[in-house]
């Protein structure tokens, strides 16, 4: 089910969002015009491999400096233009509505800190992955988990591919984040037979985030800017 749009009304610009959206963007094109070559070590050097992070001898016999930095930067790298677009489309939908009650740089704060948590989850349970993770998705998750705490009436458009036929419908909001989450610890729990991110997707990153959100969220919202018995929705 691919989100087209929700029923919460926001009554402020989300400009943290769009800033996050234009530095993806941004570093994206960056990464286009670098060669095969040196786009390998750049996502390799800025993107998290967790053994270097868990295992510090070998991640120095190999050649990795010792920076946290990448920690922060790999939430701004993506693998190709579907993993972009689909991250930023997200972003948008989601974001622009907890930015709302947030305030941008509240807003800023939870974003990164909820993509700390999760590569942290993904770390603990792929630690001994060689393979880069990358991309803006474990943050995103836990914005899609403040989302669903904060506005539990809310409805989701949604488009179902149907061979050719796009099938477009109205879902409670707490319906598809929680089968997304679903779906996530799901496939995150077939990952660990392999001990790694299968498939190349860090599932425990998307799971852990959301978890995140759910937790942190109080944190961050302005009180006078949310209210969960407030309307704020389009009537459905």
């Amino acid at each position: 089910m691919l989100p087209i749009r929700d029923s919460v009304v926001r009554h402020r610009f989300p400009v943290m969002v769009w800033t996050l959206i234009a530095v993806n963007v941004a570093v994206f094109v960056y990464e286009l015009r670098l060669p095969p070559g040196r786009l390998d070590d750049f996502i390799d050097l800025f993107g998290v491999v967790p053994a270097r992070f868990t295992h510090p001898r070998w991640a120095e016999a190999v050649g990795y400096p010792r920076s946290w930095s990448p920690l922060l930067t790999h939430m701004f790298l993506h693998g190709g233009w579907l993993h972009l677009i689909g991250n930023m489309w997200i972003l948008k939908i989601f974001g622009d509505d907890v930015e709302d009650r947030m305030g941008p740089l509240r807003f800023l704060a939870f974003y990164l800190l909820v993509g700390g948590a999760a590569v942290g989850a993904e770390l603990w349970f792929a630690r001994d992955s060689a393979l880069p993770m990358l991309g803006a998705s474990g943050a995103i998750a836990g914005v899609m988990g403040a989302y669903s705490i904060m506005f539990p009436r809310a409805w989701v458009t949604v488009l179902v591919p149907i061979i050719i036929i796009p099938l477009v419908f109205d879902v409670p909001a707490v319906l598809f984040l929680g089968v997304w989450f679903l779906a996530q610890v799901f496939s995150a729990t077939a990952s660990l037979s392999a001990h790694a991110m299968a498939g190349g997707v860090a599932w425990w990153a998307h799971a852990g985030g959301f978890v995140a959100g759910v937790l942190l969220f109080k944190l961050f919202v302005r009180p006078e800017r949310w209210r969960r018995s407030a309307p704020g929705y389009v009537a459905r």
